[in-house]
């Protein structure tokens, strides 16, 4: 397990170091206040929030969405750690991020998205946006909400000129990565016919492996996942019907089945993986 833990860690800094570079520059955070009168949540029960950077030029009318990592937690020990931290609670999060790589607002570092609307999901649900546990217990004050949270962001940034689009990308990294590719056909649901949509998932196709020991860890893992978050209901319909849910938070089962383009970016060899 501290294996994992550390192969998670590692799967984000990789992430981190893809978008924070010299171009970087500072975005204030937006949190979704009226989210959580609809139970839109992150894990402690406070609003879910973004940092955007509106658009400008040819790309005013052009949206990337990118979702944080940060791996998932299991079970209520681990979810109760992760609701001290900024992936389990907006009240954690700094009030400002860097904006670099693909965030970028120069076009000799970002030439194809410089100038679109720009945007990072913070992650604070534990299983990939997918949760969705109406009950809360009081004893622990945990909010298993995920999903609802991935809703009330998109419905925030609809209001706020996204239905507009002509060109939308949902991207992540790692856990967000996954996110990217599980609610693919939902964020082209959003969109009108003519608006152009794909998705980019960058180190989220994790894949049902052995560890070295030849146990079924990720397997076990992210069927714990499914099952304390509620996630059933909220992965793709396609797979569900014909394997377990835990079974389909492994894009190798469900990733064919996504109808949106989907372009997928992995290492060949990836730590946590291959040492969980």
């Amino acid at each position: 397990m501290v294996a994992a833990r550390m192969g998670q860690w590692l799967n984000l800094l990789v992430c981190a170091l893809i978008l924070l570079k010299a171009d970087g520059f500072n975005v204030g955070i937006t949190y979704v206040e009226n989210a959580v009168v609809k139970g839109a949540v992150c894990l402690d029960g406070s609003p879910p929030a973004y940092h955007f950077d509106k658009g400008f030029g040819a790309g005013i009318n052009n949206w990337l969405v990118h979702i944080e990592g940060g791996g998932w937690c299991n079970n209520v020990t681990t979810c109760l750690e992760r609701k001290k931290t900024r992936l389990g609670s907006s009240k954690q999060m700094v009030k400002v991020v860097a904006f670099s790589g693909m965030l970028s607002n120069k076009q000799k570092f970002n030439p194809d998205f410089y100038n679109w609307n720009r945007i990072k999901v913070r992650y604070c649900d534990g299983a990939s946006f997918t949760g969705d546990v109406e009950a809360v217990n009081p004893a622990n004050n945990l909010h298993f909400r995920g999903a609802r949270v991935f809703q009330a962001v998109m419905e925030d940034l609809m209001a706020k000129g996204m239905k507009n689009a002509q060109n939308a990308v949902l991207s992540g990294c790692s856990a967000g990565g996954l996110t990217s590719i599980l609610h693919c056909d939902n964020f082209r649901a959003l969109f009108p016919v003519g608006t152009k949509v794909k998705c980019f998932a960058d180190a989220g196709y994790f894949i049902n492996a052995k560890d070295v020991s030849g146990a079924s860890h990720i397997e076990q893992f992210y069927a714990q996942v499914v099952a304390t978050h509620g996630s059933a209901k909220h992965l793709p319909a396609s797979c569900t019907s014909r394997l377990s849910p835990g079974l389909c938070f492994f894009p190798q089962y469900m990733a064919r089945q996504i109808t949106t383009p989907l372009f997928i970016i992995n290492a060949a060899y990836d730590s946590w993986q291959g040492s969980s």
